[in-house]
């Protein structure tokens, strides 16, 4: 994931949040809590909050992260897993070709 380093939170900020679910191999507890953070600097407006409002945040990360892992492990596939590489690969190839325009 080609994220932004930031101190306070080391897995940084993406543009968006990658899919979770069918995948091989399946998601780990990192790639949900990478997940919930991102969605929480979305909607929060900022990647670091201030001192103030750190505990509210990471309040916000966890929780989204207990929802997110619930729901994931609650879901049921109805066709065969997506290849995590291979997925990867397929979006790296299109946003070259989207650079190079």
């Amino acid at each position: 994931m080609a994220c932004f380093p930031d101190s306070l939170y080391p897995e940084g900020m993406c543009r968006n949040i990658k899919p979770l679910f069918n995948f091989a191999p399946p998601a780990t507890d990192a790639d949900i809590r990478a997940a919930a953070l991102q969605f929480v600097r979305k909607i929060a407006g900022t990647r670091t909050p201030s001192k103030q409002n750190t505990d509210a945040f990471e309040v916000a990360v966890e929780e989204i992260f207990q929802s997110s892992k619930r729901m994931l492990d609650g879901l049921v596939a109805t066709t065969p897993p997506k290849d995590r590489a291979r997925f990867e690969a397929m979006k790296r190839l299109r946003y070259k070709k989207a650079e190079s325009r």
